[in-house]
């Protein structure tokens, strides 16, 4: 699980550094979005890979990578999102967007390592493309908790689902750099 943690790591290094450059280009416009919007981004995103994987002709010049980096940091935009709420102008630095980022990568990571120690990394098992499955999946859950209010009965809540989206879209990475 070493290698793994390393590997986690450089994809979120990558991920965080257009984070940062995207903020230097936008400053915080994405607080403005509502968690809806963020999924659907997501979704967009999502919906891209798997017609990547299924389609031999491309006519935009960009594959999945971008699109699985996509997927992470508008996972976290949603899970700040959900801690800060929605705002009407953008109300945080960058440098406090830069903070709540690493914040909830911490807290991810250690979602994944705990879950990666219980499951024994059966994800290196699996397809890249049943990883966007499952993304998918985890999309169309928080699409059904959010339009019931946010209110589950029995099942984890939004930011739990748009954690594993993020370890989920790390995953693929990987195993896409190890082809």
């Amino acid at each position: 699980m070493q290698k793994t943690s390393k590997q986690y790591n450089a994809i979120i290094a990558k991920c965080r550094t257009l984070y940062i450059n995207k903020l230097q280009d936008y400053g915080t416009a994405w607080r403005i979005l509502r968690l809806p919007s963020l999924t659907d981004q997501i979704f967009i995103k999502a919906q891209r890979i798997r017609q990547l994987q299924q389609n031999s002709v491309r006519k935009v010049d960009e594959g999945e990578v971008s699109e699985f980096i996509g997927i992470i940091n508008y996972s976290i935009m949603a899970l700040i999102q959900l801690e800060k709420g929605v705002v009407e102008q953008p109300d945080i630095s960058n440098e406090k967007a830069i903070e709540l980022y690493d914040k909830h990568i911490v807290i991810t990571k250690k979602l994944m390592e705990d879950k990666n120690h219980d499951y024994g990394e059966a994800w290196r098992d699996m397809r890249v493309s049943s990883l966007t499955d499952l993304i998918l999946q985890k999309l169309l859950r928080v699409k059904q908790i959010e339009d019931n209010k946010g209110k589950t009965i029995v099942s984890e809540g939004i930011d739990a689902n748009y954690q594993d989206m993020i370890n989920y879209a790390v995953f693929a990475l990987i195993h896409i750099n190890e082809k």
